[in-house]
């Protein structure tokens, strides 16, 4: 979910449409995805004890840089995260800069440009590939990648917003953190994109033609990309909300580009867009962390100086969107199975969006529209969400309540899976919920728990495995750009204690904040856009027949020379996408190497105990925690039948989610939110490690419920108190709440296929190795998906026999010697904790009331794993997800683990991004391998081809082979990279998380150093040794794709067809 202030920091959401450049390119979900802005060491000021203000780090306390090039505007504290800032203004660019003092070793660097649009070619997303792919300076073909092989960074990335583009980078190694910033000032300033069109045409578009009798064909990293997008039902329909909610400024169009436009762009017009928008002037720099202030200026102004501030502006500004005062409605459609486009198919979708704002908000009302978001939307009892949820109008909420991502701020709510004839129910349910909720106001346990929650997040600042500088710039952004005073303080954005202690005392007179603002913000608001999406069984066959219609015209307009022309361009592009980098473009690329590693792995504080007279382990983490204790109460799902697996899910949802006896749902929401930080249940599964490091055995797993709650040290026996009774008391006899979570998981799987199938594919390959590949499978996989539909029905019609079987497995687990604790906490705070885990302990059975069985550690050598066969999934898409796996090594086996990791990221990021991605078109594309079940596995991302990256996977032996012609230098940046990746750092909870999970599976400190060995003394053998693996080995395929190419696929198979199932009727 997005909302004010503490949802700025997004980078999955509907708003970001373009986030590149990853191993594997990860999706972009569209919404409900959020990292917090809060602070660590503030929470301290939310403990009862008083706290006295600790003297501010050395790196904070010292005079901010001053540089002749830089006029300084502006310096300030920022109290709330112990760091100074200082602003300045390059005096010959132009060009705006942060600069922040913090005592934190994960540095972070980011640029960012206005970027809007007037039309959806996706010019802002395809520069913001291409500029990355070489510069005046850095002169191989992808510095990115280069980089990605052998930095020690922490975040490398860019992202494409309907209004900006970003260019971030961190590391906690400020050798290179500088070699990060070089390259990427040098990229967006001086990029070869602008000068060779061969860079647009790979990550944009381009005419493919290999012979003259064939169809001409379309090409291109984003423009496959977005056809992946565009495949995603919900993608189109926060779409269609974004463009109708602001029809009159750049948020009308798609910045990331539709791929019906994207062949519109010209070269010409790809380097005037850069040209007008990627000067200084129209940028912001920023700098956070503990490196020198005075080397932050001297580098920017190297690379500022040639630039001169133009006379006249970039034409950037974001124009205001104005109030419409008449609703709206849009009804688009999205493309679907022939079942799902039945007239009476629970199909459609629904969402209202209303645009709450012309000027901007003030701080207070940012804060009170953060917490009316979180009692309208925050949880799955807050009013409008339960209304909405419950309502058996559809399968599930879309929309994330409150959005601040753009200029002006959002709301938006609907459903999906409904009906035809309901849709105008939806609308009214909505509406009324949202009308009686101004009129009869919120219940005062309600706002409690919804400020406890804002409060919370604001102060503990866990950004889990993101840069909190990076934080930080994205949320100050917003602020930054859309300003159009320059006295606004974009540091404001990061401060809360004035605001937040001012909305206290207004709630604490009486006043009613909340209700108000949502009568003017949205009940009494015309400007109400709402978007309906039909579902229609033809249109990707439309779409298809339209781009070939294109396509045809155009071949037909080309005369022979023109044909011939496109032949040669396509085998020359081919050839400069396949060519290896010249040593001297290679030795352009700044570089660590092997005497900047750490020899010695990193350990985390970790002590073993007992509770109740020794019958509960207890595993302690003394850390620094600011006040907070991070509590996990896991249990053994090991006791549990094989074919109670599939019910995982059902039982941790009803868990937290249908109440207790005593406690009803919104009841037990809102005491979670008021007295806690949090409390989820899941579950984990992991593999074993064999002897002595070993490979695991195959028939062993990990398997636990893990509870993870989190709160203020005072509070930790309320937060027990909550935890024991979601575990014993759940009401579990909630046969509705029980039909909504299966829908909600049916409708979410069906949606993921289409936007997430190298996942579910790398699932299914990984059932066929291990126990713990076939448990995520039963859990979360297609066979889970499939069960899903099973338990569906037998809820609606045989509640008693699910319930039953729900109830036995809660008995079954319930119980000491089920149990294992896991506290993370201040070391002073883990002594005064022992007392209230002993009395939790103690309120738990002795023993289990129940013992099934068919349970226990060996039911999956009975069971048996899934054969490994060929398999393929038809489903409703543009582009495909193409995987294939195998077992490497066999249990019990020794090998060189570490030197295999290195060899795998350097065939992913070497032969593979060149063949899959550059050459081949796909969004992304890699390989891994596990060195603790001896799996390995190729997989691509939004793919257009098929049997094409199939045969890429059956050569990449060949690739690795070549290792013995790799350079010393080649070798030692793959080294850096794969050890860079074992040293990415955590936040405490991730630290104590991260210990126990290696205390279960066996992992010692002398393994994992073993390990980091094998990586450091890495040779060209380890390459040469995997091949011979790979050749070996016997390789399976799961391929997720639409059935047309799948059939094509075969038919190019000859008589070795994969087996095709359609997945959603």
């Amino acid at each position: 979910r997005r909302s004010m202030r503490v949802g700025r920091i997004l980078l999955a959401s509907s708003c970001l449409v373009g986030v590149t450049h990853g191993l594997v390119a990860r999706n972009l979900p569209s919404s409900h995805a959020a990292s917090i802005l809060s602070s660590r060491r503030a929470l301290a000021h939310a403990s009862a004890a008083a706290v006295e203000a600790a003297p501010l780090p050395a790196v904070v306390a010292r005079e901010p840089a001053t540089h002749p090039s830089f006029e300084l505007v502006r310096v300030e504290m920022v109290d709330e995260y112990t760091m100074k800032v200082a602003t300045y203004r390059h005096k010959k660019s132009g060009a705006e800069v942060i600069s922040a003092q913090a005592d934190d070793e994960n540095k972070v660097f980011g640029i960012a440009f206005r970027t809007p649009v007037s039309d959806s070619t996706g010019v802002p997303h395809i520069l913001e590939h291409s500029v990355l792919c070489g510069s005046d300076k850095y002169t191989s073909k992808e510095p990115f990648t280069e980089l990605l092989k052998g930095s020690l960074q922490t975040f490398l990335n860019a992202f494409t917003y309907p209004d900006r583009t970003c260019y971030p980078v961190a590391s906690l190694n400020t050798k290179d953190f500088y070699n990060l910033i070089n390259v990427y000032l040098d990229a967006v300033l001086s990029p070869r994109a602008k000068r060779d069109p061969t860079v647009f045409a790979q990550e944009g578009w381009h005419y493919e033609l290999e012979k003259p009798d064939e169809p001409l064909t379309y090409k291109g990293v984003v423009f496959n990309e977005m056809k992946g997008v565009y495949s995603s039902p919900e993608s189109l329909l926060y779409r269609a909300a974004q463009q109708a909610t602001f029809p009159d400024n750049t948020y009308a169009s798609d910045s990331g580009g539709d791929p019906a436009n994207i062949p519109d762009l010209t070269f010409e017009q790809f380097t005037a867009f850069h040209d007008a928008y990627y000067h200084p002037a129209n940028s912001r720099i920023f700098f956070y962390g503990d490196d020198d202030p005075a080397s932050r200026l001297d580098l920017l102004d190297s690379y500022l100086a040639p630039f001169d501030a133009p006379k006249q502006p970039a034409a950037s500004k974001i124009e205001t969107q104005r109030m419409i005062p008449t609703p709206r409605r849009v009804v688009e459609r999205f493309p679907a199975s022939a079942d799902e486009a039945m007239p009476d198919a629970p199909s459609r979708m629904v969402m209202l969006n209303w645009l709450l704002n012309e000027e901007p908000l003030s701080s207070v009302d940012e804060l009170a529209v953060t917490v009316l978001d979180e009692l309208l939307m925050g949880t799955r009892t807050s009013v409008l969400y339960k209304a909405m949820a419950e309502s058996g109008l559809g399968a599930a909420v879309v929309g994330g309540g409150v959005s601040d991502e753009l200029k002006q701020a959002t709301f938006s709510v609907g459903l999906k899976g409904v009906k035809a004839e309901d849709v105008g129910k939806a609308e009214e349910l909505a509406m009324e919920t949202l009308r009686k909720a101004a009129a009869e106001g919120f219940e005062e346990d309600a706002v409690e728990s919804a400020l406890n929650t804002l409060e919370f997040q604001l102060r503990e600042m866990n950004t889990g495995g993101f840069p909190k500088g990076l934080a930080f710039m994205l949320s100050m952004l917003p602020r930054w750009i859309y300003r159009d005073d320059e006295t606004v303080n974009v540091a404001d954005a990061l401060r809360f204690e004035a605001p937040l202690g001012e909305l206290k005392a207004r709630l604490a007179k009486g006043e009613k904040v909340f209700e108000p603002l949502l009568r003017r913000l949205i009940v009494d608001n015309l400007h109400r856009t709402t978007v309906e999406m039909v579902p229609d069984a033809g249109l990707s066959e439309e779409w298809a027949a339209a781009e070939k219609l294109r396509l045809k015209k155009a071949k037909e307009a080309m005369g022979e020379e023109d044909i011939l022309q496109v032949i040669a361009s396509t085998a020359d592009l081919k050839r400069a996408q396949l060519a290896e980098d010249s040593p001297s473009d290679l030795a352009t690329i700044p570089r660590v190497g092997l005497s900047d590693l750490e020899r010695s792995v990193k350990t985390v504080p970790t002590d073993v105990s007992a509770l109740a007279n020794g019958a509960v382990p207890l595993l302690t983490h003394p850390l620094p925690c600011a006040g907070v204790v991070y509590a996990d109460v896991l249990l053994d799902l090991s006791r549990l039948p094989l074919s109670e697996v599939p019910l995982l899910s059902l039982l941790t949802g009803l868990m937290t989610q249908a109440g207790t006896s005593e406690l009803d749902a919104t009841t037990l929401q809102r005491r979670i939110g008021a007295r806690t930080g949090g409390i989820t249940i899941s579950t984990m599964a992991e593999q074993p490690v064999g002897v002595d490091g070993a490979v695991g055995p195959a028939d062993q797993v990990v398997h636990k419920m893990i509870v993870r709650g989190k709160a203020v040290r005072e509070r930790l026996p309320d937060m027990l108190d909550l935890v024991h009774a979601m575990l014993t008391d759940a009401k579990l006899d909630s046969q509705t709440k029980a039909v909504e979570l299966l829908k909600e998981s049916k409708s979410r799987l069906e949606s993921a296929f289409v936007s997430q199938g190298n996942q579910f594919a790398g699932l299914r390959l990984s059932s066929r190795n291990t126990a713990v590949g076939l448990v995520n499978e039963l859990t979360s996989g297609v066979t889970y998906y499939d069960t899903v539909q099973a338990l569906l029905q037998t809820a609606q019609n045989d509640w008693p026999s699910l319930l039953s079987r729900l109830e036995a497995m809660r008995d079954t687990l319930n119980a000491q010697d089920s149990m294992l604790i896991n506290l993370t906490a201040d070391p002073d705070a883990i002594a005064t904790a022992t007392p209230a885990l002993e009395g939790f302990v103690a309120r738990m059975p002795a023993a289990p009331a129940v013992t099934q069985a068919e349970g226990g550690a060996d039911k999956f050598g009975a069971a048996g794993l899934k054969p490994r066969v060929d398999e393929a999934f038809a489903i409703t898409t543009q582009v495909n997800y193409v995987a294939a796996g195998t077992r490497l090594l066999q249990p019990g086996e020794q090998a060189d683990f570490g030197g295999f990791a290195v060899a795998a990221r350097a065939l992913s990021l070497g032969y593979l991004w060149d063949n899959v991605r550059v050459a081949g078109g796909a969004y992304g594309g890699g390989c891994s391998f596990n060195p603790t079940s001896g799996g390995f596995a190729f997989s691509s991302y939004r793919d257009p081809n098929l049997q094409a990256t199939l045969d890429i996977y059956s050569h990449a032996a060949d690739a690795l082979e070549k290792a013995d012609d790799m350079s010393p230098e080649a070798l030692e940046q793959a080294i850096v990279g794969a050890v860079g990746d074992l040293d990415k750092p955590l936040n405490p909870d991730q630290k104590g998380l991260r210990a126990l999970t290696w205390h279960l599976t066996g992992v010692t400190t002398a393994m994992r150093q073993a390990y980091r060995d094998q990586m450091i003394d890495c040779t060209p053998a380890a390459f040469a040794a995997l091949a011979d693996r790979l050749r070996q080995a016997p390789m399976a395929v799961a391929v997720f794709a639409s059935e047309e190419a799948l059939a094509k696929a075969n038919e190019a198979r000859g008589d070795k067809p994969i087996p095709v199932r359609k997945l959603v009727q």
